[in-house]
């Protein structure tokens, strides 16, 4: 049972608290560190086997946190006790030694760290508001998922797909390179798919579309549901 909660802020939800449960975002002077999963390593079985989730949070997760903490602590140690979400959110106004070094480390730490409370084993199924966000954007919730594979599919080398909500439409689908964060852009994040090969490879092989097909059962829709609520809070 998931007991700690910490407070962190989305960029283009106009600074709207978004609660996440299990995870700690705001650090110590220290530096940042590795969250647990909020499920065994095997839960997200037969979508996510066991040694991918493994080698997926324990060895790449922790590398970034790892390599964030260490180019901070050479050339800002202030920025050891920064939130990351505002860290990613504004590294282009960061000392420029470490930006590079935020961008991708520190967008990997909180792209990962989304990433694990965005799945859950059962999945869920999208409801209310949600729901109707995803019907007047995508038709059906059949069309999201068209729209969200082609997104993460053709995203060509590693990177991720993004459920965002929208400006014309209540929803939209981005894809970014790397460890890039769409809130870098100002958009609210709701959902993301890994499409890095080590987060599929193990069980999947090459065939990135069937990754996508089977990681549909085990999105954590009420979470995202939590974040479209905060998001979009007049």
């Amino acid at each position: 049972m998931l007991t700690r909660r910490e407070v962190f802020r989305s960029a283009a939800a106009g600074a709207a608290a978004l609660a996440i449960p299990g995870f700690t975002f705001a650090q110590e002077a220290k530096g940042f560190t590795l969250p647990k999963l909020p499920y065994a390593y095997d839960a997200l079985e037969p979508s996510i086997d066991a040694e991918t989730m493994t080698i997926h949070h324990d060895k790449h997760h922790q590398a970034y946190v790892d390599n964030l903490n260490k180019a901070l602590t050479a050339d800002a140690p202030d920025l050891l006790g920064k939130d990351i979400v505002e860290l990613v959110q504004g590294y282009k106004k960061l000392p420029e030694k470490v930006q590079t070094a935020v961008r991708n480390n520190g967008g990997g730490h909180l792209n990962h760290t989304w990433f694990w409370q965005m799945m859950a084993k059962p999945g869920t199924a999208p409801k209310l508001d949600l729901l109707k966000a995803i019907e007047a954007s995508f038709g059906t919730l059949d069309g999201f998922k068209k729209d969200f594979s082609a997104a993460a599919v053709s995203q060509f080398g590693s990177g991720w797909a993004w459920l965002v909500v929208g400006k014309d439409k209540p929803l939209a689908i981005v894809k970014t390179a790397n460890q890039d964060n769409p809130i870098t852009d100002g958009q609210a994040v709701l959902l993301g798919c890994d499409v890095w090969e080590h987060a599929y490879y193990l069980k999947y092989k090459n065939l990135r579309a069937k990754y996508l097909e089977a990681w549909y059962n085990v999105a954590n829709w009420d979470f995202v549901a939590d974040l479209f609520a905060k998001a979009t809070k007049k």
